[in-house]
């Protein structure tokens, strides 16, 4: 088994294909190994490991983060169905501030999204009853919790589908304000 690992147009934001051994029974795909992700992980440890289902086409989930000193690594795949995933650049000073990427993940192309702390994160479900896994390398903390606002007009998110199924504390994001300087790397 073998990983490729590609940059993005996000300092830091790592997309990896995972090779998959196909025969006459099926498929399998290695979905993590702490060797073959260490150059990426720099040391840290998964943590924490949480799976979401979204049933509704459309649905958004995010754009969410961690503050500082609870900024977590995450690893995201989609394991069933197939999302529009995306990210958003939030640390101060970096090259790529306030920049978003967004990338399809899909159980079917096994693509897995390495996000670097001081990001946010949200996806657009594309085929109903998805399924995403997320490793963190924190442990969740409700105290340290921020969000964006998925139509925030400064970041200008083109997603693909009209927006629905918005939680209700995903609709309470704020919007970004003209002096934001950043989350604390």
């Amino acid at each position: 088994m073998g990983l490729t690992v590609s940059t993005t147009s996000i300092d830091g934001l790592m997309r990896v294909d995972c090779d998959t051994h196909r025969d006459e029974r099926g498929a399998f795909t290695r979905l993590f190994c702490a060797d073959e992700l260490a150059l990426l992980l720099g040391g840290r440890r998964i943590v924490q490991i949480n799976q979401s289902l979204t049933r509704q086409v459309g649905a958004v989930r995010g754009l969410h983060f961690q503050h500082f000193p609870r900024s977590e690594m995450k690893l995201v795949r989609c394991i069933r169905g197939r999302i529009w995933d995306v990210v958003v650049d939030l640390r101060r000073g970096s090259s790529s501030f306030l920049c978003w990427h967004a990338e399809t993940l899909s159980a079917e192309n096994r693509r897995l999204l390495v996000i670097p702390e001081g990001c946010a994160h949200g996806f657009q479900v594309l085929e109903e009853d998805s399924e995403m896994l997320y490793l963190h390398t924190e442990f969740y903390c409700p105290d340290a919790e921020g969000g964006i606002c998925h139509d925030d007009p400064a970041l200008a998110i083109e997603w693909p589908l009209p927006v629905r199924d918005l939680s209700a504390r995903d609709r309470k994001h704020p919007l970004l304000t003209p002096d934001f300087i950043g989350l604390a790397p």
